[in-house]
Formats: C-alpha cells, structure tokens, sequence
C-alpha cells in the first residue's frame, strides 16, 4: 500500500533531533558527517543513503536503517509517479493467446 505524499525523511529527522534538543552541528559530528550535508538531508535536498541510515542506526538507536531506507524508498517513489511524464518508456504488449 503506497502513501499519499509521504514525507522526506530529512523532516522525520529534523523533528527527531528538535525532540532530543541538540544542534544540527553536535548532530553531524556524532554521525562524522559535514553539517552541510546533514543539513541538506534535513531541508529535503539530499536523500538518506544506506551509509546514512546505517549512522543514524548506530547514533540515534531507533529507527532502524531499515527504517530510514523505507522511508526514504517511499518518498521517492511517490515523487517518480508523480513525475512519471518526464519517464518515456513504451509499454511491452504481451499476447497471452
């Protein structure tokens, strides 16, 4: 069952880390990642890679990478249908006869 509009994960996160009352910067650096990076996946401007969500896995605890992947598989397969016009594909017509 797919969502409607679903949220980019950066939201998810952003919320997460105004929930524990810590800085973007102290965030980026417990991921060992730069704050300009974190900050795009924050804005909606960078997605969450398997590198990503492995580190938010192993700095937050919960959710899992699992989690975050599925998130952020969700939202761009939301965004992909709705961009689908700009995809030129020609559609295989199988004889089942």
């Amino acid at each position: 069952m797919s969502m409607h509009n679903p949220a980019h994960p950066g939201a998810i996160l952003k919320e997460l880390i105004l929930e524990l009352g810590i800085t973007v910067t102290d965030a980026a650096a417990h991921l060992c990642v730069s704050r300009k990076t974190l900050s795009k996946i924050l804005n909606g401007r960078g997605a969450i890679t398997t590198d990503m969500a492995l580190r938010l896995e192993m700095v937050f605890g919960k959710p899992s990478a699992d989690h975050w992947l599925r998130l952020q598989s969700a939202y761009d397969l939301w965004q992909a249908r709705n961009n689908r016009q700009a995809v030129h594909v020609v559609p295989y017509e199988m004889n089942l006869a």
